[in-house]
């Protein structure tokens, strides 16, 4: 919780200065903090302290401690807040008080008076929390306008994959798989980059074709997508390996309809001395989305699988 001192500094160091000044003694003290309604929860150590040995702490101190505490404690200690304030703005007694302390008593609340006009003191305390509690609103609306629109985008995009299922064209669908796993990874918070092409720089026209590529915890990730209806062999993996090796310590993920033949596995298995390489289901994707799983932590526990149990192939469910 952020701590609010609706005390200004200013105000809050004369405080510490009079109230030692108003009070004969240490157990004078801690009655004025005590009637103006402080918790005694906030005063039992000082005051435990004081009935132990009343020379381990002074009237100063007892108050600072005091006065740090009701400060932080937000709204449950306005109301002490507000009477400790008007105890002192309203005190008269100063004979009462030690007689080297009564003209400083005097001059600091007189200038506590100045300074604060109390009721204008009062207002500016409330207008503190009232701002504070606009401003966690706001913060609370904030999220939840987010994550309402986060809802609706991946219920489109779940909506939009499903659909795919019906494609007889398998050409159309693979390209649509691309588009919607894009849109997925975007909905989800990933930075993403959609399908792209590598042209050679002596005419050799288009050399190299990629799917997408998706930050994840800062590490760049190419993603080959397929929707096949064989599963997807050594041959298939070794084209994205091969884009993966080009790049020094590039990392993959390959998506896949289908499943992913033994050679694949030990091939990218293989991969792991080299670099990152994560295999997943379209069916684990699907399924993080049927149980409102975090894609973010879908992907994050297969990376993790792969670097830590050297498998690639990690399901999620």
């Amino acid at each position: 919780m952020t701590q609010i001192y609706h005390y200004p500094p200013d105000l809050f160091n004369l405080l510490v200065q009079t109230i030692p000044l108003l009070c004969k003694s240490k157990k004078d003290t801690l009655n004025f903090l005590k009637g103006s309604g402080i918790s005694y929860k906030f005063m039992s150590d000082v005051t435990n302290q004081v009935d132990l040995d009343r020379n381990s702490i002074g009237k100063a101190e007892i108050v600072r401690t005091v006065l740090v505490r009701i400060n932080e404690d937000g709204d449950t200690s306005l109301r002490p807040r507000r009477e400790l304030l008007k105890r002192v703005t309203e005190f008269e007694n100063f004979e009462a008080c030690w007689e080297k302390d009564r003209l400083p008593a005097k001059a600091l609340v007189g200038e506590i008076r100045s300074l604060i006009n109390v009721k204008d003191s009062f207002t500016r305390m409330k207008e503190e929390r009232e701002k504070q509690v606009r401003k966690n609103q706001e913060e609370y609306l904030k999220k939840a306008q987010e994550k309402e629109k986060q809802y609706k985008e991946i219920h489109s995009i779940k909506s939009q994959l499903y659909n795919l299922f019906s494609f007889t064209d398998a050409h159309r669908r693979g390209k649509e798989l691309e588009s919607v796993l894009n849109r997925l990874f975007q909905a989800a918070g990933f930075l993403v980059r959609e399908a792209f092409e590598l042209k050679g720089d002596n005419s050799e026209g288009v050399i190299e074709q990629i799917d997408g590529a998706v930050e994840i915890d800062g590490e760049l990730y190419l993603v080959e997508m397929k929707w096949w209806s064989k599963p997807i062999g050594a041959g298939e993996i070794s084209q994205h390996l091969v884009r993966l090796y080009g790049r020094g310590e590039g990392k993959g993920i390959f998506i896949s309809n289908s499943s992913f033949t033994k050679p694949a596995i030990t091939l990218c298995k293989e991969f792991l001395s080299t670099s990152v390489i994560c295999l997943c289901g379209l069916e684990e994707i699907v399924m993080a989305l049927e149980t409102d799983k975090d894609l973010t932590q879908l992907f994050k526990e297969k990376i993790q699988a792969a670097v830590l149990d050297k498998n690639p192939h990690y399901i999620s469910y």
